[in-house]
C-alpha cells in the first residue's frame, strides 16, 4: 500500500513537471500563433526571431513588457513595415510606415551602423525608455541592448519621433518615403498613438537578414553569460 501511494505521489509530481516543461516551451510558439493571426503580413521568420530575442531577454531576468514593435527592414520603405503588437491580448495595435536612415539606402536599407554621426539605422533589441518634447516634438528614447550592434542608441540620440517626410504621398514621386538621420521617424499622425503605445519600457525589435549579426548576436543565439554580462553593464550605467 505505501509503494503504491508513494509510486502515485511520484507519478503526480513527474506528471505535473512535464505540463510546466511542455507549456513554457511552447509558450512562443502559441504567442507566435496568434501574434501572426492578427498580422498575416508580417514574414514569419522575422516574427519569429522578434519573439526569440525577447524570450531570451526575459529568461536573463528583463522585466516582462506589454507591447512589442516589430521593424522590417528588409522591406522597402514604401511599404508599411512597423508593427506593433499588445502581447497580453495578443493582438496588432498598429501597422504603418517607418524611416530609415539616409545612409542605410534609398528605399531599401542595406548598410546599418552603431556609430555617432553614421546618419544610418540600427537592428537588433531595444527597450524603450521614456518620452519627452524635443526639437522634432514629441519623442521616445530607447536603449539598444546588443552591446556593438545598437547599444549606443541613446549617445546617438536614435529616437521614435514624428517626421513629415514620412509621407506616403512622397512614394509616388520620389520612390520612397523621406529618410532620417537613423531613427526609426513615423508619420506625424501617428506619432503619439506609437510613443504612448510604446514608452516606458515596450521591446522593440529592428530586423534585417545580416548574416554576421544573425550569428553573433547574443539574444538570437541566447549567449547566457555575454547576456549576463550586457544586463550588468546596463545596470551599473543605470546607477
Amino acid at each position: 500500500m505505501l509503494r503504491c501511494f508513494l509510486f502515485k505521489s511520484l507519478f503526480a509530481v513527474l506528471s505535473s513537471f512535464c505540463v510546466f516543461t511542455v507549456n513554457a516551451a511552447t509558450y512562443p510558439q502559441q504567442l507566435a500563433h496568434s501574434l501572426k493571426q492578427s498580422a498575416p503580413n508580417l514574414n514569419s521568420k522575422v516574427l519569429n526571431t522578434a519573439l526569440s530575442a525577447m524570450q531570451c531577454a526575459l529568461s536573463h531576468g528583463a522585466e516582462p513588457a506589454q507591447r512589442l514593435a516589430v521593424i522590417d527592414f528588409s522591406l522597402p520603405s514604401s511599404d508599411k513595415r512597423l508593427w506593433i503588437f499588445d502581447l497580453q491580448s495578443k493582438q496588432l495595435v498598429l501597422h504603418d510606415f517607418v524611416a530609415h536612415g539616409n545612409r542605410s539606402g534609398d528605399n531599401f536599407a542595406t548598410s546599418f551602423s552603431n556609430t555617432n554621426g553614421s546618419h544610418q539605422s540600427s537592428i537588433g533589441l531595444f527597450r524603450t525608455a521614456e518620452s519627452y518634447q524635443g526639437k522634432h516634438g514629441y519623442s521616445l528614447r530607447m536603449d539598444g541592448l546588443e552591446p556593438g550592434i545598437n547599444d549606443r542608441a541613446r549617445e546617438r540620440a536614435i529616437v521614435i519621433h514624428p517626421a513629415d517626410y514620412v509621407n506616403p504621398a512622397w512614394i509616388k514621386t520620389q520612390g520612397r518615403i523621406g529618410r532620417s538621420q537613423g531613427c526609426p521617424a513615423v508619420r506625424p499622425e501617428i506619432a503619439r498613438t506609437v510613443i504612448d503605445k510604446l514608452k516606458g519600457g515596450q521591446f522593440m525589435f529592428s530586423w534585417y537578414p545580416d548574416q554576421q549579426w544573425l550569428q553573433s548576436s547574443i539574444y538570437l543565439n541566447c549567449r547566457t553569460p555575454q547576456v549576463a554580462s550586457a544586463s550588468k553593464r546596463r545596470t551599473a550605467d543605470d546607477s
